[in-house]
């Protein structure tokens, strides 16, 4: 599916009175999840034990 299929597709689904900022959240969003999934197929992922022992560092208290 080409770039703009996507955002059509998107933006097809999204109700009628959805605010522009709002459609760009939902772009940003798919837009992130496509790299991570092609960072995934390139080999770039982080191992879950790196991810696990990161972890504790990222919650806030």
């Amino acid at each position: 599916m080409s770039t703009k299929e996507i955002v059509h597709d998107l933006v097809e689904h999204l109700p009628d009175n959805v605010s522009l900022l709002d459609v760009a959240r939902h772009i940003e969003f798919v837009a992130a999840v496509q790299e991570g999934l092609d960072e995934l197929d390139r080999g770039e992922s982080v191992p879950i034990e790196e991810v696990e022992a990161e972890l504790p560092s990222w919650v806030i208290r």
